[in-house]
């Protein structure tokens, strides 16, 4: 969840008026049409910002959106790591979060399970762990079906059966 209050630039105790100001500044500097003609990259960038500052200003200028904001960001587990953010794009607006709680507070075993939880559900992980599914059924069917296979060609032989076949016909070679 991105700062809200830092986009704008404003307290978290500003008034409306001081928002809005907020707002219509930034608004104003990275609206899409004034950077048209730009270059591509800062033409993205000021997209992204100027969505960025929209977002905020929707949240924050609404009495009852404003407080639910304030409710879930004031009880959110997963702190910013520090006041700047990063972004793909390069600006310093963005999702920057640790799995620590920012007041400090919790139990190194909590914070333990919370970076395995987090490490364990991410993409790359899960994505590993189906294609190692994936193998693991693999290499069990084509043993289950060399197994079949054997039976289907060899009926009423079991394979120690064969071997020892196979064993008495080389001895019997050598003594020959």
């Amino acid at each position: 969840m991105v700062d809200h209050y830092q986009v704008l630039g404003v307290t978290r105790n500003a008034t409306k008026q001081e928002v809005k100001e907020a707002f219509r500044r930034l608004a104003v500097k990275y609206h899409p049409d004034k950077h048209a003609q730009s270059p591509d990259h800062v033409r993205l960038n000021a997209t992204v910002r100027f969505k960025l500052v929209s977002e905020a200003y929707e949240v924050l200028n609404d009495d009852r959106k404003r407080a639910s904001y304030n409710a879930v960001s004031d009880s959110d587990c997963f702190r910013r790591t520090s006041g700047t953010y990063s972004n793909p794009y390069g600006n310093r607006y963005g999702y920057g979060y640790s799995a620590r709680n920012s007041r400090g507070q919790g139990s190194s075993f909590s914070s333990a399970f919370e970076s395995t939880f987090r490490y364990l559900t991410t993409r790359a992980f899960l994505l590993n762990l189906a294609l190692a599914g994936g193998m693991c059924f693999a290499f069990t069917a084509i043993d289950t079906s060399g197994e079949t296979l054997w039976k289907m060609r060899n009926s009423g032989k079991s394979f120690e059966d064969a071997m020892d076949s196979l064993e008495k016909t080389k001895v019997h070679k050598d003594e020959g």
